[in-house]
C-alpha cells in the first residue's frame, strides 16, 4: 500500500489532514499532547504548502501513542468558550474589511462552520474565506476589483501552493451555506440593470444564490425555478440539509416564502407562510391577540420546516380603559412537513427568558421571547437571547422532556458586532467583531448534551 499517491496532488492530502486535525481537537480538545500532535501534522507541509513526507509518516505512526494520553473522563457541566482563531482587519486575503461598520444598513458578514472548516462571508469587501480550525486560509473567493490578488498565486508559489484563490465578480454578498459535498452557496445581489419587478406583488426581485463545487468552480446561479431562474425577493437566509438539498427563506411585506430545491438545484416545493396560515390558539378569542412568525429554519434531515411563532396581546390601562401597550404572551415551535403540507399535531411551547429589573426599592420581571437558531441532527432545539453579560442559551428536546439553560459570557462593551452559527451536530460557533481584531469562538454544546443524556 502506498502512503502517498503523487497523482492526487498536495491539496488532496492537506484536505484530509485538516479533517484529521479537526477530529483530534473535537475529541481531545486542547490538551498538551494533542497540541504537539497538531504541530507535527502542520509541519507535514512546508511554508509554501508543499507536502513533506517525513513528518507525515511520523504523524501516522505516532497517532495512537500521542493521543492515548489525552482522554478526559470529566463530565461537561457548563459551556466553556474556546477561542479558535483571530483575524486582523485589512485588505489581505486572510483579513476582514469592515469599512462600512459605521455606515447605514445591515452588516453583511456571516459565519458558517461545517466539518471543522469555517466559512466567513465578508460582504463589505466582497469575499469569502474558507479556513481550517487554526485560522489557516484554505480557499479564497474574491472580487478582483476590490481585493488584491493573493501572493501565493503568483510566480513559483502558484505551482506548489495548496491554497486556492477563486476570482468571482461578487456584487453585494450576504448569507452563505455549505453542504456535505462542500458545495458553497452564496447569496448575491444582481446589478440594477438585471433586477426585475413583480408588478402584481410590488416586489423587487434582485437576489440570486451562487453555487460553487468543492474545488471552487462556479457551477451556476439558482433562481426561483432553479438554475438560471427568476431572481428572488429579499433572502433572509439559506440552508443546506444533510441530503444536500438547498433551502432558501425569502421575506417580503406579505410574509415568508420558502423555496426547497433538489441536490441538482431544481425547485421541489414553494411554501408561502403568512400570519393567516399559521396555527393560532387565540383564533376564537376576542380579537385582542395577534401573532408574529419570527423564524423559519429547516431541519437537518427530511423535509421539515420549524416555525417559531410569538403571540402577543394588547395591554389595557385600567385607569383610562385604553390600549397602552403590547404584552408578550407565549411562543410555540411548529413542525411543518413539506411533503404533506401539514403541521404537526403537538407544537412545542417555548419557555420565555425572564429579565429581572430592579429600580430603587422596587423590582419586577419581564418575559422576553428567545430567538430560534436551529435544530441539531439529534433533535435538540436551540434558542438564544442577548443579555447584559452576554447571551443566554436554551436547549430543548423536541418532545419538551429536557431543557438545558446556559450562559455564554461575552463582554458586550468590547463587541461591536456578532454572528452565530449552529452546526448540525450541535456545535455553537460565533464570529465576534471587536475593536482590535475579530475572533472566532465555539462552545461545545454537543458535548454538554451528550453528557446530560448519559447521566
Amino acid at each position: 500500500m502506498r502512503l502517498y499517491d503523487d497523482t492526487r496532488g498536495g491539496a488532496f492530502y492537506r484536505e484530509k489532514l485538516e479533517e484529521l486535525l479537526f477530529w483530534v481537537r473535537k475529541r481531545w480538545g486542547r490538551c498538551s499532547k494533542s497540541r504537539h500532535y497538531s504541530d507535527l501534522a502542520r509541519s507535514a507541509f512546508a511554508g509554501d504548502g508543499a507536502l513533506s513526507l517525513a513528518p507525515l509518516l511520523a504523524l501516522v505512526l505516532c497517532a495512537p501513542l500521542v493521543l492515548a494520553g489525552c482522554r478526559n473522563g470529566k463530565s461537561v457541566s457548563q459551556l466553556e468558550r474556546n477561542e479558535i482563531f483571530s483575524l486582523g482587519y485589512g485588505n489581505f486575503e486572510d483579513e476582514l474589511n469592515l469599512q462600512n461598520l459605521s455606515g447605514v444598513g445591515e452588516i453583511q458578514t456571516s459565519l458558517v462552520m461545517k466539518d471543522g472548516f469555517f466559512y466567513i462571508a465578508n460582504g463589505e469587501s466582497k469575499k469569502i474565506m474558507e479556513m481550517n480550525s487554526y485560522g489557516d486560509l484554505i480557499t479564497f473567493y474574491y472580487n478582483e476589483d476590490v481585493n488584491p490578488t493573493p501572493s501565493y498565486v503568483k510566480g513559483k508559489s502558484a505551482e506548489t501552493s495548496t491554497r486556492k484563490a477563486i476570482p468571482y465578480p461578487f456584487n453585494e454578498l450576504s448569507c452563505i451555506a455549505v453542504d456535505s459535498r462542500k458545495y458553497l452557496y452564496a447569496v448575491d445581489k444582481l446589478p440594477l440593470e438585471r433586477q426585475e419587478q413583480d408588478a402584481a406583488k410590488k416586489h423587487v426581485l434582485s437576489q440570486i444564490v451562487l453555487r460553487f463545487d468543492r474545488d471552487g468552480n462556479f457551477l451556476d446561479y439558482i433562481g426561483q425555478q432553479g438554475p438560471g431562474g427568476t431572481p428572488f425577493p429579499f433572502i433572509k437566509a439559506v440552508y443546506a440539509t444533510e441530503e444536500n438539498e438547498l433551502v432558501v427563506v425569502s421575506l417580503t411585506n406579505d410574509g415568508y416564502t420558502v423555496y426547497w430545491f433538489s441536490t441538482d438545484g431544481y425547485l421541489l416545493y414553494k411554501v408561502p407562510v403568512d400570519d393567516a396560515s399559521v396555527p393560532d390558539p387565540y383564533a376564537d378569542g376576542d380579537g385582542g391577540h395577534w401573532l408574529h412568525v419570527a423564524e423559519i429554519i429547516p431541519g437537518c434531515e427530511g423535509r421539515t420546516l420549524f416555525l417559531k411563532v410569538d403571540y402577543y396581546s394588547s395591554f389595557v390601562d385600567e385607569t383610562v380603559h385604553l390600549e397602552s401597550g403590547v404584552h408578550y404572551e407565549k411562543s410555540f415551535l411548529y413542525q411543518f412537513e413539506v411533503d404533506s403540507a401539514a403541521y404537526g399535531e403537538h407544537p412545542l411551547e417555548i419557555p420565555p427568558y425572564t429579565e429581572q429589573v430592579t429600580e430603587g426599592f422596587s423590582s419586577g420581571h419581564y418575559d422576553i421571547p428567545f430567538d430560534f437558531i436551529g435544530v441539531t441532527d439529534s433533535g435538540w432545539c436551540f434558542f438564544m437571547v442577548s443579555t447584559d453579560d452576554g447571551f443566554s442559551v436554551m436547549m430543548m428536546q423536541l418532545d419538551g422532556q429536557r431543557i438545558l439553560r446556559r450562559k455564554l459570557p461575552v463582554l458586550r462593551r468590547d463587541t461591536l458586532y456578532y454572528t452565530f452559527n449552529l452546526s448540525n451536530d450541535g456545535i455553537l460557533s460565533a464570529l465576534l467583531i471587536q475593536s482590535g481584531s475579530a475572533r472566532v469562538d465555539w462552545w461545545r454544546t454537543d458535548s454538554l448534551i451528550q453528557s446530560v443524556i448519559k447521566n
